[in-house]
Order: structure tokens, then C-alpha cells, then sequence
């Protein structure tokens, strides 16, 4: 028979146990969330361009210690691990190449068929990647960067980053290779409301642009630049970044061979460069 001390050391054990499992529910939330904060963080900090954001990476330099501190506090967007590289051969070929350095006071007037498809081809280390664009849908994006790949803006260039946790791209554009780069000018956020990202996901092929919107002060909106990032995997991402294209399907197995080998620890700049080396070795774009 169970004495009345012995029932009471039993459910306070119990007790105690229930108080432990919830502790380490709450806890594995918040790893959970953190990830997800960091990954999109990720993004934001990546938008580059001549102005600077709270929490966003400058593209001039101003702001660069304010931007290191706020770095520093940042938790690493993704797992990190050391792959073999699927592009060295390729990336080896082409080491000498570096990318032209080119800059802009404003956007380059809208010029392009807004009734139109265009298509922009990437010739990189890893593969061939295009893009359909709608230009009815982002004129403005796709239009600029019409401009810059005629410019030779993005040959040489590399995809700096790859997230593998938490949200799923691979990011480019930059030809500082930092994240921090971009043309001089800024591009108005475009398309936010498309039927694609409804409810919050970028689905897997989507392509989308990089800004340094702040969702936590509501500023830095209209900040694109040149940087992009493509998902190769549906993303949880807050509908703030303009979607304008589309990876068709050879791509995205570039874009898996280039994920499966994974990504580096974070730098300075809290990038976490995709082991791949992906260059971008021309880019073109025309009407589909």
C-alpha cells in the first residue's frame, strides 16, 4: 500500500517532469523560430544598393561599423558543413575573370515590351540557368536587369550565399561577392501581391529580389538593387520581395547539385557561401 509521503514524492516527480518536458518544448520553439528570424535576415541584409537600412548591409560603406555590430549579433543563417566542390574544374577555368566595376545615379528609364516574356540565361561554373520573367508584372525589374546583363554587369560575378535552413536559396548578383554590392540605383518593390506567394511561401523555381527592408521598423521598402536569390526548395519568407521570374527545370537541377554540396561557415559579413563555386560567367536576356 502506497503511503500518503510516497503518493506526494510521486506527483511532485511528476510534477516536475511535465515542468521539464514544457521547458524543452518552449526552448525547441525558440531554436526554431531563431532559425527561421536568421534565414530571413539572410536575405534582408543582402539587398546592397547606394542606401542604408537599419540591420541592412550598405553598399557604400557609410554605415559599415553600425552594420558589423548589428552582424555580430546575428545568428547563423544556416547548418554548415564542408563538401566536396561539384564546380572546381569549371570555376578553375574561369579564375581569372573578374567582374567589370560599374555604377549608376538612377534607374535606366523602362524601355522593355511590358506585354511581353523575357527570358534571361545564365551561363555559370555549375550549369545553365534561365529565367522567364513577366515584364507586366515587375517592368521595372525585369527592365533593369535587361539593362545591366546588356552592360555585362553580372558576368564574373559569384553567388555569394546559400541558406539551407529555414528558408532555401541561393543568392546573387552582387560583384563585390559580399553581399554588399549593388548598381547605384534602387528599384521600387514590384508584384508583392502576385497569387504565387500567397500566404507567405515562395514556392521551389521562384526568383526573387533581395532589399533591405526592415519588417521590424517597416523601413527600407523600395530598396532593390542588383541582388537576387532563386529558392530551390518552398520557403516560409514574408511577401516583401518582389518575385519577377521563374527557373525552369534544368535549372533547378543546378540549383540542387549546387545545394547538396552545401554551404560554408559564415564570414565576417555573416555569409555563408555556397561550397560550389558558382560564377555567374554571362548573363542574358531577351524576349522569350
Amino acid at each position: 500500500m502506497v503511503s500518503n509521503e510516497q503518493r506526494r514524492r510521486q506527483l511532485a516527480r511528476e510534477k516536475y517532469l511535465r515542468q521539464q518536458q514544457r521547458r524543452e518544448t518552449a526552448r525547441r520553439k525558440s531554436r526554431q523560430r531563431n532559425v527561421v528570424i536568421a534565414a530571413v535576415l539572410a536575405v534582408v541584409l543582402a539587398g546592397g544598393g547606394a542606401v542604408a537600412a537599419t540591420g541592412a548591409l550598405s553598399g557604400n560603406g557609410k554605415d559599415k561599423k553600425k552594420d558589423d555590430a548589428a552582424a555580430s549579433t546575428t545568428p547563423s543563417a544556416s547548418p554548415t558543413s564542408k563538401a566536396p566542390d561539384p564546380c572546381a574544374k569549371e570555376a578553375k577555368a574561369v579564375a581569372g575573370e573578374k567582374p567589370k566595376k560599374m555604377s549608376w545615379k538612377k534607374e535606366p528609364a523602362v524601355t522593355i515590351d511590358k506585354s511581353a516574356t523575357y527570358t534571361m540565361k545564365m551561363e555559370t561554373t555549375c550549369g545553365d540557368i534561365s529565367v522567364t520573367m513577366d515584364a507586366g508584372k515587375a517592368p521595372h525589374t525585369v527592365n533593369s536587369f535587361g539593362f545591366l546583363a546588356g552592360k555585362g554587369y553580372f558576368d564574373h560575378t559569384k553567388c555569394h550565399r546559400l541558406v539551407n535552413q529555414g528558408i532555401y536559396v541561393l543568392q546573387c548578383g552582387d560583384p563585390q561577392g559580399t553581399g554588399a554590392g549593388g548598381p547605384g540605383y534602387t528599384l521600387p518593390d514590384e508584384n508583392l501581391k502576385d497569387a504565387s506567394i500567397k500566404g507567405g511561401t515562395y514556392p521551389a523555381g521562384t526568383v526573387a529580389m533581395a532589399n533591405q527592408y526592415n519588417p521590424q521598423t517597416k523601413k527600407g521598402r523600395d530598396t532593390g538593387g542588383s541582388q537576387f536569390f532563386l529558392v530551390y526548395k518552398k520557403s516560409q519568407l514574408p511577401p516583401d520581395y518582389t518575385p519577377f521570374g521563374t527557373v525552369d527545370k534544368a535549372g533547378m537541377k543546378v540549383l540542387q547539385k549546387i545545394a547538396n554540396a552545401g554551404a560554408a561557415p559564415p564570414d565576417q559579413t555573416m555569409n555563408t557561401a555556397p561550397n560550389a563555386s558558382v560564377v555567374i560567367n554571362k548573363a542574358t536576356v531577351g524576349k522569350s
